[in-house]
């Protein structure tokens, strides 16, 4: 059977700023959001009446009913493996599965595609190298939120514990899709302008190389890892690793991109999410739209996590407290800081014994 027209789930937009108004492109779509349940449930068995519903349900709303629907998946999981921060595991994939969804959802309605192809093609490679990063054996990300969790667990108690961490994990599942929310916007744009434009071509390929930026980030964090490690384990700095003995002692990376920056992987990775909320506010010529919850969310869990990951740092290295006073935490020591100083770090270190 042909798919339904297109119309019958997205609105009617006269101009490209309707295509960011609330209140005429999503709000009176939430109504699809309590039926949606029945309505798969009712057709279970048959497959062209599950497509039917797909492509005739608004793909804003069921990318959103998909999210509230993992919600007790994850928490049920979390009970059975007595693990509270599943939501690590699909971080890297689930906005890759709502560009998808939107990809595919425009396909199976004749929509012009290119921008959201864009958008998938950007996200396809954010979420390669975040899992990549994840999975790495002896990654230092990997177990990183284990461990916050229990110095979190020691301060608050198992049972607080659970309550924030069950409520954070529904927040997260929503946070996810509502990041990608600019992406529908791009979506109900292509209507009146469905040609990649100069704009559209240059926030792409800059979030890709945002993307390219933050993995040479971790790749230094990640190569000074395993040689600090090595060299604990043979006090002999690693051939090659292009680390001095001092730097290894003062037990955390200030070289590379960590030079400019306390967080330079954070920082790349806040400013993808920025700049494609900036993609959707130029597409739908506005300055400011309904859709910037789900950037300002994203930014806030790094406002929350940060400080903490932070103080466990200062508590473990002396000369931490320095670097935070030289060098920014997101925003590069060449515009906010007092810039590194290598020779000020180990004189820094005499005073405090070498101790580490």
């Amino acid at each position: 059977m042909p798919p339904p027209t297109s119309g019958t789930a997205l609105p009617t937009v006269k101009s490209l700023q309707d295509c960011a108004d609330y209140h005429q492109v999503l709000e009176p779509y939430l109504p699809q959001l309590y039926t949606l349940p029945d309505r798969i449930f009712a057709t279970l068995s048959d497959v062209d009446g599950l497509k039917d519903i797909y492509a005739s349900t608004n793909p804003a709303i069921s990318g959103l009913a998909f999210a509230i629907a993992l919600m007790p998946v994850f928490l049920l999981v979390s009970e059975i493996n007595r693990n509270f921060s599943q939501v690590d595991r699909v971080w890297s994939l689930l906005p890759t599965v709502y560009h998808a969804h939107y990809a595919l959802w425009a396909r199976m309605n004749g929509m012009d595609t290119q921008k959201v192809d864009n958008v998938l093609a950007f996200s396809v490679v954010w979420s390669l190298r975040l899992t990549f990063n994840y999975w790495r054996k002896g990654g230092y990300e990997i177990g990183s939120e284990d461990y916050r969790w229990n110095i979190i667990k020691d301060k608050i108690g198992a049972f607080g514990l659970f309550i924030r961490i069950s409520c954070s994990s529904a927040a997260c599942r929503v946070l996810l899709w509502a990041v990608t929310a600019p992406a529908y916007i791009l979506l109900l744009s292509t209507r009146l302008s469905p040609s990649m434009q100069t704009p559209d071509y240059v926030i792409s390929r800059a979030m890709i190389g945002l993307v390219i930026l933050e993995f040479f980030a971790d790749n230094q964090m990640w190569n000074f890892q395993q040689a600090k490690k090595q060299y604990q384990k043979t006090a002999q700095v690693p051939k090659g690793s292009g680390f001095t003995r001092a730097q290894l002692d003062r037990g955390f990376i200030t070289t590379g991109l960590w030079r400019f920056s306390r967080h330079p992987n954070f920082a790349a990775e806040q400013a993808i999410w920025l700049c494609l909320y900036a993609w959707g506010c130029v597409a739908s010529e506005t300055y400011f739209n309904w859709s910037v919850a789900g950037v300002a969310g994203y930014m806030l869990v790094f406002a929350g996590s940060t400080p903490l990951t932070e103080r466990i740092s200062a508590g473990k290295y002396p000369d931490y407290k320095v670097y935070q006073q030289r060098v920014g935490r997101f925003i590069p020591s060449l515009f906010f800081g007092k810039s590194w100083d290598e020779a000020e770090m180990e004189r820094s270190s005499k005073v405090n014994g070498g101790k580490r």
